[in-house]
């Protein structure tokens, strides 16, 4: 009988979700994935998980300008990085407008639960 109840309650343990197990994930970002915007004053990628703010952060690289076809990827530099006071939200803020072209962010988070994950996130700027 022991064993019958204790592996019933394994059986049931592993019906039920945990946060442990759960990666991170991208639930909402500003500017939306490949929408044409104004330039933004920041981006801001909201995530599902709470963010270790020192072990978090991204790049901006445009990856195409008008009239440049084969433009090479540019690294803008002065991008300041931060989690938001919900502590879901990475927010990086560019020194100065985004030009028009097409941008790539690049992000790396860490969340609470120590998992680190990385992921892109594109748009373009008109």
């Amino acid at each position: 009988m022991y064993i019958q109840n204790a592996l019933v309650a394994l059986a049931a343990s592993a019906l039920i979700p945990t946060a442990a197990w759960a990666h991170p994930k991208l639930l909402i970002a500003s500017p939306a994935a490949r929408s044409t915007v104004a330039a933004p004053a920041a981006i801001k990628l909201r995530f599902s998980e709470r963010l270790m703010p020192k072990m978090s952060g991204g790049t901006i690289v445009m990856t195409g300008m008008p009239g440049m076809a084969g433009h090479a990827p540019m690294p803008i530099n002065g991008v300041a990085s931060a989690v938001g006071k919900d502590g879901k939200t990475l927010i990086l803020k560019p020194r100065a407008r985004l030009s028009p072209g097409t941008y790539r962010i690049n992000w790396h988070i860490v969340s609470v639960d120590t998992h680190r994950v990385t992921g892109t996130h594109v748009f373009a700027v008109r």
